[in-house]
């Protein structure tokens, strides 16, 4: 079973950045194994509830002077919807989505810029404070 590189951010600010192979968006837990833990480290329990958003990314590094295009290039075809998503913290997410429906715990979200480092996002809907298509 394939490792997914993941950013687990939490409501209160929390970050944890590791490794999964067992998150389901209708499960309420996953399992995580912290990048930095011993080999033989036993993964640790995530609640999905306590979450803002679960980030599958390219790489763990990433370049935190980066900022993510807020825009969707017109010329480029789009597969699902175009969304925006405002996190109760301020954040600010711009994508496309093939799975949002108000009133489901969450759903995934794919970055509209190329360059970001996140590959798509699991949005926990208890921690928007908006979602709207455009």
């Amino acid at each position: 079973m394939t490792q997914n590189k993941t950013v687990v951010r939490y409501q209160d600010g929390r970050v944890i950045k590791g490794f999964t192979r067992d998150f389901m968006p209708n499960k309420e837990s996953f399992h995580l194994i912290p990048m930095d833990a011993q080999p033989d480290a036993k993964p640790i329990v995530i609640l999905v509830r306590e979450l803002k958003a679960v980030f599958f990314v390219k790489d763990f590094k990433g370049d935190s002077e980066y900022q993510d295009k807020k825009t969707i290039d017109p010329q480029k075809p789009v597969i699902g919807r175009k969304i925006k998503v405002l996190f109760k913290d301020g954040e600010l997410l711009v994508g496309t989505t093939q799975g949002y429906q108000p009133g489901r715990p969450g759903f995934f979200i794919f970055p509209s810029d190329p360059q970001s480092n996140s590959d798509r996002c699991f949005v926990i809907s208890a921690a928007t404070a908006e979602v709207s298509f455009f």
